[in-house]
């Protein structure tokens, strides 16, 4: 089969989509399949071979909010596939997509990518409104199927009112090597000394709203014990590194709460004691499992979809209005019991979540639609 991944960038200021697409895309090519994954940049053009699969990016055009890709237009134009499979909503490729999979009369597939949430729904409405109905006008009705990273994510998409088939297929995660963990830690202890000496709760995801970062910054100056040091490290989007400095300063939280861009910088999990991602909603959350692998327990909110921490007693998913209470229990517990925590949780995510087995679904998944379109 050849099959074509569609999203709009692999560019890491975009979160886990621009790690999880590459990864899955990886995953089915070494099942044997003939794989493309077709992107875009601000500026770069090129294209990159890895056996079977082929990464083709483009030039992004104007304006760069909606996301037109010429050059990912005139490739589908010209180009043959079996499957197309879309990751994300609300750009103009999208468009390219649903009619490229219409005049070949093949599968559409599309990964909501978490933007099927009431909260995502509901943020920004006027410009999804508008994105429907100009930028990819019939495109959601025209889907032959989903493909979701979590059962709730699947009740998500039906809750829109959408009824073609879904896939529910996680996430993979991989671990990180002794080696990595080491240089990482290495390199945060120098940039962020007070890792060195002090217990660090860590947030490592977008700098965004949906995250509530500032909420947390909040609460950590409320109710945090002062031994111990929250580290947010992230990619700037809704709020940049010196917006949030300042206001950790108004906050009076300074020395406290330290803030670091994460872009092109090691992941920081290995200077982790506990991990905290209170989001207002998570399809996935990648970085819960990538933190789970290295063995760091989590804390996150029941919008995630990760309630088997607390049934487990791996870490704690609880309500965001248990989350301070919450927090403050975890931090309460001895260093000892948190490692084992994470040990545990490590176990469990990297036995249970792994990307040939999510590439194994979801190519069940393209066959059933392929004969059912035929």
């Amino acid at each position: 089969m050849r099959i074509a991944h569609i999203v709009g960038s692999l560019e890491s200021r975009y979160g886990g989509p621009s790690r999880s697409v590459r990864h899955l895309a990886a995953a089915t090519a070494e099942l044997g399949h003939d794989v493309d994954i077709l992107t875009s940049a601000p500026t770069a053009e090129s294209v990159e071979n890895a056996g079977r699969l082929h990464v083709h990016t483009w030039r992004r055009g104007w304006p760069g909010a909606f996301g037109p890709i010429p050059g990912l237009a005139a490739h589908l134009r010209r180009t043959t596939y079996d499957l197309l499979h879309y990751h994300g909503l609300w750009l103009r490729s999208l468009h390219y997509a649903r009619k490229k999979a219409a005049s070949d009369q093949v599968p559409l597939v599309v990964s909501p990518r978490g933007m099927m949430s009431t909260w995502a729904w509901r943020h920004h409405r006027a410009q999804k409104i508008f994105a429907a109905r100009c930028l990819h006008p019939g495109a959601l009705p025209a889907v032959a199927g989903w493909h979701a990273t979590s059962p709730s994510e699947r009740e998500e998409i039906a809750r829109r009112g959408f009824t073609q088939p879904v896939c529910v297929a996680p996430n993979g995660v991989e671990q990180l090597g002794s080696s990595e963990l080491s240089a990482a830690k290495k390199f945060w202890q120098e940039h962020a000394p007070a890792t060195a000496t002090k217990p660090v709760a860590l947030f490592y995801s977008r700098f965004h709203h949906k995250k509530r970062v500032i909420e947390l910054i909040d609460l950590w100056a409320a109710t945090a014990p002062a031994d111990w040091l929250l580290l947010m490290v992230g990619v700037p989007e809704e709020f940049s590194v010196g917006q949030l400095r300042d206001y950790v300063h108004l906050s009076s939280a300074t020395g406290r709460i330290e803030i670091h861009d994460g872009s092109n910088r090691p992941a920081p999990y290995a200077v982790g004691s506990l991990f905290l991602l209170p989001s207002h909603n998570e399809n996935f959350g990648l970085v819960i499992a990538e933190a789970m692998a290295a063995g760091v327990p989590t804390l996150v909110t029941d919008t995630t979809p990760w309630t088997a921490l607390q049934t487990e007693q791996l870490g704690w998913c609880v309500p965001w209005s248990d989350y301070g209470v919450t927090l403050q229990a975890a931090t309460a517990e001895g260093p000892s019991s948190l490692r084992n925590r994470g040990s545990r949780a490590r176990t469990w995510v990297l036995r249970d979540f792994s990307w040939q087995k999510s590439a194994e679904k979801i190519v069940a998944f393209y066959n059933n639609l392929s004969g059912m379109q035929r």
